[in-house]
């Protein structure tokens, strides 16, 4: 008989865990989770989810909802086409753990490959855009514009005016949640027609953004909308399709200050909304306030080149309540896949398909235009809007018999988008809705004025790897130099790096759901709706809430959309003056950024020596501020890695006041199955998809963070973005369900896991944790304990003191831990000279174990270094991590061997090999670069 799929989940076997509760002292995980977990917030009755079957029972449980879709072609357009993903690009990145497993590249050493792939996309963008500076990917394109807003606002000179003005060729999804963002931090939206041009800026603006093409498809020459919008003192940005950009004259070289978008029509699925990679790129005096990640290049300590993340100091979880933008993740795997089919088509290939997208539709606006239907625009890249008074409904319902859809844009007017996709079968289904015939071929609409004539993709990389023989190879050398968890654990605290089980990721791929447009009918999506339906049911039920909206596509703006709901309940009770979040000094960067955006003002809340609540400071500040508390922003359990005894009493404290409970939910994998946060005083909490629920980081995203919320906060979750009339409150996101593409990876984890499987994994990995506190207590001390001395998912381990008396720092630590085969546990958060290890319930005991004797032996090492045996600088702790080429060298002249260098004691047979050396951080950001280099500065290493 086959084994339940929770015991394949869950890393360790029954014999493990005994060996475990035997060295944390306790006779089984009851016992151990009764003693550490506060008796008041345990939950009773059921779990709220059917009963676990098994992986091919769940598959085809799931295939029997996919069908329930009906994927017809769409030539809706409106933000989303059809795309051909390469299939060695499917095979190679989507499909590939070492792609898909592995954490944000904080530790650069370990994780040159993806960073690579990110510099490729960031020189894409730039290139494509004509500007010098773009990002490493943000959400989608509507909260880049929102970030673009945001950015233009810092931008602008002091006394300058709060409207920002959008022009109405703006997607409508844009500006809807345009909408949502602008009002809580004073922003006054402007909607204007810049086809009259420079007379439609509105007084006062500090801001412009414009759509290229327009929503409606249609071309403009936007050069004297940006110079009329500078000289008024205003920062231009424009949303720009990177596919068009391959022929039109990009926006930097008309003057644009931002360019933002979606890189998804660069092999990415519609996928019914997402996730799809949202891009931003600056002139060169904005990119110190580029929100998000940026990729640049540095060296290392022997001077070769090395990528890291730059400019660090700008993120919020280093700004905090002064951070301009609440951004924690990004859309790494989606934006790889977007390089990586920049890397595959090269300029030449680029260009081809813009030409061949705008060549079918150029070719049937001339079938319409002659067969006497006017065209609305001159000018268009992809999209054809048509005029068929008093008709259109009729002709969206032809195409819609035959397979198409296309979109109604009103009684009188019928747009048509085509893309990579679109083959002449479907121009002739088209034209028969229309009553026309299809004519051969027609020029491309896109006026000489307005063609592109710079060169793009120009460095190497882009001409470099068109066999597949070179492009899998390729992707194989970059996989190779990084680590993820295919190659070992990943012992990092508050991220929850567990297994994402192939079962889990394959019903992605399946075109039931990867093929279906976010506004298809409602009649070809019932697949989709009652897998959202379920998932949201499930989550809510697991969680002790109303109802979840699964919009937010990252933990952070599931952040926002809970603290909006809280904004908009007061306001509808008549105390819209509530203004206060009281957030604990422990809390999560994001936590306090998202409060700035929501319009709130942030007050920190002391922690206690045992890393809990301060009880006292917290009664002073709700005293203090009763009359204007919001709400509390409380992490449960702690940041610090224990269950604190009072989160009831905190919590009727912040309600007796006034005030709403929010519970992030970032570790709510120490509490499914056992407590529900609905149910011991939280209103609201977001919930870590890519976390507790198993969608993988992919190297940073994609996420999601669905919002939870009790029955009197329901009327207030996230709004369709393309309904005409919003609710209470706005989209946090472009798309009704987000980055739905990746919602069947946690719908499989649900139903496989069931309400045993899912309490079991948590128990699990509350055991794990404490297993490696008790082995490592006399090692390196454990900071903080709750009652029994016990942790929670996690625990801090104390090197403050080491630090002083021998110099050895976390990065020390860290570093080294590369050279025994391992990614380093969270540095210094929430505690500086820290570090927070999370073993998660996928790791087994031999992998525990071996975790554990690589920090005894780094202790040793330690301990050399303290009692004079070798200089710090002079240790392999200092040199870590070590290449390859570093310990073959001729010359060895180091205090410490070879073999202690490579291959200390437990290291793993399959070695990994850093690429690099330790990254000099401080040089980069010195000495910044983001696009790709001269392939001369590779050398040979």
């Amino acid at each position: 008989m086959d084994r339940s799929f929770s015991d394949r989940h869950i890393g360790t076997s029954d014999a493990d865990r005994d060996a475990m509760l035997k060295a944390v002292g306790f006779p089984s995980l009851e016992a151990l989770m009764d003693a550490c977990m506060p008796e008041l917030i345990r939950s009773e009755g059921p779990l709220g989810l059917p009963r676990a079957v098994s992986e091919a029972a769940a598959q085809a449980e799931l295939k029997a909802v996919a069908a329930r879709n009906r994927p017809m072609r769409s030539m809706i357009g409106l933000g989303y086409y059809g795309t051909h993903m390469p299939a060695v690009i499917r095979r190679n990145v989507l499909e590939n753990p070492s792609w898909y497993t592995a954490y944000t590249p904080y530790q650069a050493e370990i994780s040159q490959g993806r960073l690579e792939a990110l510099l490729n996309f960031q020189t894409m963008v730039g290139d494509l855009t004509a500007l010098p500076v773009a990002g490493a990917s943000l959400l989608d394109e509507a909260s880049a514009a929102a970030e673009a807003m945001l950015l233009a606002r810092r931008a602008a000179p002091r006394g300058s005016g709060a409207v920002f003005a959008v022009d109405v060729r703006v997607l409508p999804q844009t500006l809807a949640v345009l909408r949502t963002r602008a009002e809580p931090v004073g922003i006054e939206l402007a909607v204007a027609d810049f086809a009259t041009g420079a007379s439609a800026l509105p007084e006062g603006a500090f801001g412009v953004l414009l759509q290229y093409p327009g929503a409606d498809g249609e071309v403009l020459d936007l050069a004297g909308v940006v110079k009329a919008a500078h000289e008024a003192g205003a920062r231009v940005a424009v949303a720009a399709d990177l596919l068009a950009l391959a022929l039109l004259v990009p926006p930097g070289e008309f003057g644009a200050d931002l360019a933002v978008g979606s890189a998804q029509r660069l092999g990415m699925p519609v996928g019914f909304g997402g996730p799809h990679a949202g891009y931003m790129a600056v002139a060169d005096d904005l990119k110190r306030q580029l929100p998000g990640r940026l990729v640049g290049v540095s060296r290392d300590a022997d001077g070769a080149p090395a990528l890291r993340l730059a400019l660090q100091a700008r993120e919020q979880h280093i700004r905090r309540e002064r951070a301009t933008s609440n951004i924690c993740t990004a859309q790494v795997l989606p934006a790889v896949i977007a390089a990586s089919y920049a890397v595959w088509h090269g300029p030449e290939g680029l260009r081809g398909i813009a030409e061949e997208v705008a060549g079918r539709a150029s070719r049937l606006a001339a079938s319409l235009r002659a067969a006497g239907v006017p065209v609305v625009h001159g000018a268009f890249f992809d999209t054809v809007v048509a005029e068929v008074p008093g008709r259109a409904d009729a002709v969206v319902a032809s195409a819609a018999a035959r397979g198409v859809n296309v979109r109604l844009v009103d009684a009188g007017r019928v747009a048509v988008a085509c893309d990579e996709t679109t083959t002449e079968a479907e121009l002739r289904v088209v034209c028969e809705a229309f009553g026309v015939d299809l004519v051969g071929a027609a020029p491309v609409a896109v006026p000489e004025g307005l063609r592109r004539s710079s060169a793009f993709l120009s460095h190497p990389v882009f001409s470099s790897h068109h066999s597949e023989t070179a492009m899998m190879r390729y992707l194989k050398r970059l996989a190779d130099v990084d680590y993820g968890l295919d190659r070992g654990m990943i012992p990092l605290g508050s991220c929850t790096m567990k297994l994402n089980a192939a079962s889990e990721m394959e019903p992605v791929s399946w075109p039931e759901f990867a093929e279906v447009h976010p506004l298809a009918p409602a009649e070809q999506t019932a697949g989709w709706r009652l897998l959202v339906e379920q998932l949201e049911g499930w989550l809510a039920a697991v969680c002790g809430y109303a109802a979840v909206s699964v919009q937010p596509n990252a933990g952070s703006q599931g952040e926002l959309a809970g603290l909006l709901a809280i904004r908009a309940w007061q306001a509808d009770r008549g105390e819209g003056g509530r203004d206060v979040c009281l957030i604990p000094a422990s809390a999560h960067g994001t936590n306090a950024a998202s409060a700035v955006l929501a319009g709130m003002r942030v007050v920190v809340v002391a922690c206690d020596g045992a890393g809990n609540v301060d009880l006292g400071d917290l009664d002073a500040k709700v005293a203090e501020h009763a009359a204007d508390l919001a709400a509390l922003m409380v992490t449960y359990p702690s940041t610090h890695g224990v269950f604190e005894p009072g989160i009831v009493e905190v919590c009727g404290k912040v309600h007796d006041a006034g005030g709403q409970v929010y519970v992030d939910g970032a570790n709510l994998n120490a509490l499914l199955g056992w407590a529900k946060p609905g149910h011991f005083g939280a209103d609201v909490s977001h919930l870590n998809l890519h976390k507790t629920f198993c969608i993988p980081h992919g190297g940073g995203g994609p996420g999601v963070g669905p919002v939870a919320v009790a029955e009197h906060l329901a009327a207030y979750l996230p709004s369709d973005p393309m309904a005409e009339v919003p609710g209470r409150v706005g989209p946090v996101s472009q798309a009704r369900w987000g980055s739905a593409g990746i919602l069947p990876i946690p719908w499989m984890y649900l139903r496989m896991m069931g309400p045993d499987g899912v309490a079991a994994a948590t128990a699990s990995a509350v055991l794990a944790a404490n297993y490696v506190a008790a082995r490592l207590r006399g090692v390196f001390p454990v900071l903080y304990t709750g009652e029994h001395g016990l942790v929670a998912h996690e625990c801090v381990l104390d090197l403050r003191e080491l630090a002083k008396r021998t110099g050895v720092t976390v990065e020390d630590v860290a570093k080294r831990l590369i050279d025994y085969g391992f990614h380093a546990p969270t540095m210094s958060f929430p505690v500086a000279g820290t570090l927070m290890v999370e073993p998660t319930e996928s790791e087994d005991l031999a992998e525990l174990d071996r975790f554990c004797e690589a920090m005894i032996a780094i202790r040793a090492e330690i301990d050399a270094v303290e009692a004079g045996a070798v200089a710090v600088e002079d240790s392999a702790l200092r040199s870590a991590p070590h290449t390859a080429a570093a310990v073959t060298v001729d010359a060895w002249d180091r205090a410490y061997s070879r073999s202690e260098a490579a291959w200390p004691v437990g290291t793993s047979v399959s070695k990994y090999w850093p690429p690099v050396g330790r990254v000099d951080n401080a040089w980069g950001d010195r000495n910044l670069a983001c696009t790709c280099p001269p392939i001369e500065a590779y050398g040979g290493a």
